[in-house]
């Protein structure tokens, strides 16, 4: 349901699609994902949306995030929050959906498409408000995961839903070969 002239951009929910992908048993590969959306149709804009840590020493993401933003992805990231919630656990918060919304309304005008990456129920009325500028709205996230990923107001509002688990052999990460630290011989020559 893609066309060749179309103007996309990929709005990425960052933590939604690596819980899906989790769910899923694969890793995105994020240069494949640009790749083949910019295959699909004239990728404007591939934007990631997380939330970081900032006081901690090392954040697990903060590569990715690097990573990404030397890649070709628009990178709009936050602090998150951390809590200690009723049963005395550290949490963090980091919710970007404002985020996601306004850039997806702001760029609406010069958009065919929007390709949203996420299963959150509250971009239903995102969605819906792009579909009336006129914008095409395809949804990728999973059914397939227990519980499934993806809300059913949001899937049954997009043009088109695209099943992650689909996807996999296109943009999944081959899984790493364990690695055995044995002692490499050393040949020697006489």
């Amino acid at each position: 349901m893609f066309y060749k002239d179309e103007r996309l951009a990929l709005f990425i929910d960052g933590s939604n699609l690596y819980a899906a992908g989790k769910a899923l048993g694969f890793d995105i590969d994020y240069k494949l994902l640009r790749q083949e959306f910019m295959r699909r149709g004239k990728l404007l804009r591939a934007f990631y949306y997380t939330a970081l840590l900032e006081n901690d020493e090392y954040s697990p993401i903060r590569p990715l995030v690097d990573w990404l933003h030397y890649n070709g992805y628009s990178m709009v990231t936050k602090a998150a929050k951390e809590y200690t919630d009723s049963m005395g656990r550290r949490k963090v918060k980091g919710n970007m959906d404002i985020e996601l919304a306004v850039d997806a309304m702001e760029l609406a005008p010069r958009l065919d498409h929007a390709v949203l990456f996420s299963g959150d129920g509250d971009f239903r009325p995102l969605v819906e408000s792009l579909q009336r500028q006129g914008v095409r709205v395809s949804v990728v996230s999973t059914i397939r995961s227990q519980p499934p990923m993806i809300a059913d107001e949001l899937r049954r509002q997009a043009d088109n839903f695209i099943e992650l688990d689909e996807l996999r052999d296109v943009i999944g990460r081959p899984p790493r070969e364990p690695r055995f630290d044995q002692p490499q011989e050393q040949e020697s020559v006489e």
